[in-house]
């Protein structure tokens, strides 16, 4: 199958998220029939709600600037399904995403003949499978692995890695993981496994209880983001610097170890907590000081805080829950206080739309609420009747809400946020 009929084929599939199959025997035969790829990797897999993928991201430049041929797959995707499965930084060719998914499509079909599997892999056990078959292929030296959703029942929970990592936990995806951040984090928690060390991110109490028990339970050694002391921290709107110390239990700093000057490219506050849980994933697989410090600098991770015009100035972010609006909110409080804030939003319908409206909202002088180009995208009408502004317009798609800022000038700054597939709009009509 060429590529344009792969990507049709897993559309057809359905949403990943509404469709999703939580449970590990269908991947598990799949990739059994498949020679089983997982098994000749080195992996690091990362869980948590927000935070993860840019943490992903960091480590794998770091693993590269370490001369590690490195395989990172991540989810979603902005404009293509190619950027999901990347080799040395680098998205595969169409070509080669067509050929892994005939492959294991070919190998679905035979065990739903036989009978071994009732359905299909879903579109990100499919994509999953694929990513495994493509690392294992080029036999890369390490691949980081980033979960789709929760965990425990998660495709990629199929593999045995030499590090997990958990980032931060929210609430996001309640209907699949659960009411209380307790069950959530028990969703997280389920990545981790007996002889496998693991970095945890500093957590919300509930969260963290939860953590600490399973990682007790399987008896497992863990490096806390927090027992490291993150010192002369600078923020700028295109990102920080900060030196990373390791801390004894007294509170004093190892005088043997004089910190990780790191420079992180990723904006925002919370990028500082992820880059300092990279650099302790890193610092806990060997790599060493310079290499974590050049690879996190080299990272890019498109669509996150991303500034792609500076005159206007417009930023996009893809803020879809309230942990990641709560992160949006404070950037701009601190960087854009004195500036006119311009915000153009769209979400899909599963989202706490109310909740992020109230956080975003307040923040800008005029909101423009618009539908990304997606099936399950909200009607602008159904944002106005949960989040009120005294400037709230409504438009039926990007284009038009972009006419409405023409006028922009120097002392504006516009924010394009919400559903990634709104940003991933944004960046096709905005990056050239």
């Amino acid at each position: 199958m060429n590529y344009p009929g792969s990507v049709q084929f897993l559309y057809a599939l359905g949403n990943e998220i509404k469709t999703a199959k939580l449970g590990l025997e269908r991947i598990g035969a799949v990739l059994d029939a498949l020679g089983r790829p997982q098994d000749r990797l080195r992996i690091v897999h990362v869980a948590g709600t927000n935070g993860k993928g840019s943490t992903c991201a960091m480590i794998a430049s770091a693993l590269r600037a370490a001369g590690r041929r490195t395989g990172l797959f991540t989810s979603p995707h902005l404009a293509e399904p190619t950027e999901r499965i990347q080799i040395d930084g680098r998205p595969i060719s169409a070509a080669r995403f067509a050929a892994a998914f005939d492959r294991v499509h070919a190998a679905v079909g035979q065990l739903l003949a036989d009978g071994t599997i009732d359905l299909h892999t879903s579109y990100f056990e499919t994509v999953t499978a694929m990513a495994l078959v493509v690392f294992a292929e080029d036999a890369v030296d390490m691949v980081v692995l980033e979960v789709g959703l929760g965990g425990r029942l998660d495709a990629t929970n199929v593999v045995r890695p030499e590090l997990c990592v958990v980032t931060p936990i929210d609430f996001d995806h309640e209907a699949f993981l659960g009411r209380s951040l307790e069950a959530i984090a028990g969703e997280k928690a389920g990545i981790l496994k007996p002889g496998v060390p693991a970095v945890f991110a500093p957590q919300r109490a509930e969260a963290a209880a939860v953590l600490e028990r399973r990682a007790a339970q399987l008896g497992i050694t863990v490096e806390h983001t927090a027992d490291w002391r993150i010192g002369e921290l600078e923020l700028h709107p295109r990102g920080s610097r900060f030196l990373l110390s390791r801390e004894l239990l007294s509170g004093e700093l190892l005088a043997s170890e004089p910190g990780l000057p790191v420079t992180c490219p990723l904006a925002g506050g919370h990028q500082v907590e992820n880059a300092a849980t990279a650099a302790v994933a890193l610092a806990r697989l060997g790599i060493a000081a310079s290499e974590i410090v050049a690879g996190i600098a080299a990272t890019s991770w498109p669509g996150r805080l991303e500034c792609v015009s500076r005159n206007p100035e417009i930023v996009l972010d893809g803020a879809h829950n309230p942990a990641g609006a709560r992160a949006l909110a404070a950037y701009i409080a601190r960087f854009y206080a004195d500036r006119r804030v311009r915000l153009i939003y769209g979400a899909m319908r599963d989202k706490a739309i109310d909740e992020i409206g109230g956080i975003l909202f307040p923040l800008a002088q005029q909101v423009i609420v618009t539908a990304p180009r997606q099936p399950r995208a909200l009607a602008p009408e159904s944002i106005r009747q949960v989040a009120e502004h005294a400037e709230l317009r409504t438009t039926a798609n990007l284009r038009e809400a972009m006419a409405l800022v023409k006028d922009a000038t120097a002392q504006d700054v516009l924010f394009i946020t919400g559903s990634l597939f709104l940003v991933a709009e944004a960046r096709e009509m905005l990056v050239v």
